[in-house]
């Protein structure tokens, strides 16, 4: 099932376990994927394009397979 909830910076925080600032900081160096969908300037990311793009970041491989 496709996950098309809409993310911001802080729900993408809350799911890395970081700040949002962080995450601001990795869009601003080229490091987070664009945005799925901008409103009145705001990037947010699709849940599952965010799940994808944690999935694929250097040293996170083999991180959930206990």
């Amino acid at each position: 099932m496709t996950d098309r909830r809409l993310w911001s910076y802080k729900e993408i925080a809350a799911h890395i376990k970081v700040q949002p600032d962080t995450v601001r900081s990795y869009r601003k160096h080229g490091l987070l994927p664009p945005p799925d969908h901008v409103e009145s300037g705001k990037p947010f990311w699709y849940a599952d394009t965010v799940r994808a793009w944690v999935a694929s970041r250097p040293g996170n491989r083999g991180r959930d397979r206990h």
